[in-house]
C-alpha cells in the first residue's frame, strides 16, 4: 500500500478509480485472491472425454460402413465379372453362328449360280433339240411323201 501511495502520481492517469480500489484491496490482503473460488475461466472443466467418445463412435461407424461398402463392392465386382464372361461367351457363340451362316450362304449362292447355269445350258440344249426335232419331222414328212 505504501508503494501505491508513493507512486500515486504515476498511476493517476493509468488506473481508474475502480482499478485503484481493486489494486488497494489486493495489496491489503493478497491471500484472499489466491484462496478465493475460481472465476469463470478458472472453473472450466474440459469436456474432451465426451468429444473423444463421440469421435471414436463415429470412427467405428465409419469403419463398419466402409467395410460393408467394400464387401458390397467386391460382390458387385464378382457379379460384373460373371456377367461379362457370360456376355463374351454369347458374343463368341453368336460370332461362330455368323461365320457358319455366312459359309452356308456362300454355299447356297454357289449352288444357285450353278443351278442357273444348268438351266441356261438346259434351255439352250432344249432349243437345239426342238430345232433338230422340227428338222427331223420335216425330213420324215418328205420321206413319207416320197414313199
Amino acid at each position: 500500500q505504501h508503494l501505491l501511495q508513493q507512486h500515486a502520481s504515476l498511476l493517476e492517469g493509468v488506473l481508474s478509480m475502480s482499478d485503484r480500489k481493486a489494486a488497494a484491496a489486493f495489496v491489503q490482503s493478497p491471500a484472499d485472491y489466491f484462496d478465493a473460488a475460481p472465476t469463470f475461466k478458472q472453473s472450466y472443466a474440459p469436456q474432451s472425454g465426451e468429444i473423444f467418445g463421440i469421435l471414436r463412435q463415429m470412427k467405428e461407424t465409419f469403419e463398419s460402413n466402409l467395410s460393408a461398402s467394400q464387401k458390397e463392392e467386391m460382390q458387385n465386382q464378382r457379379a460384373y465379372e460373371d456377367l461379362k464372361a457370360a456376355k463374351e461367351e454369347e458374343i463368341s457363340a453368336g460370332q461362330a453362328q455368323i461365320d457358319s451362316k455366312t459359309a452356308e450362304l456362300a454355299d447356297s449362292q454357289e449352288k444357285d449360280a450353278q443351278a442357273k447355269e444348268d438351266i441356261d445350258d438346259t434351255k439352250t440344249s432344249l432349243g437345239a433339240d426342238e430345232q433338230f426335232l422340227m428338222m427331223l419331222k420335216e425330213k420324215c414328212q418328205m420321206t413319207d411323201k416320197e414313199w
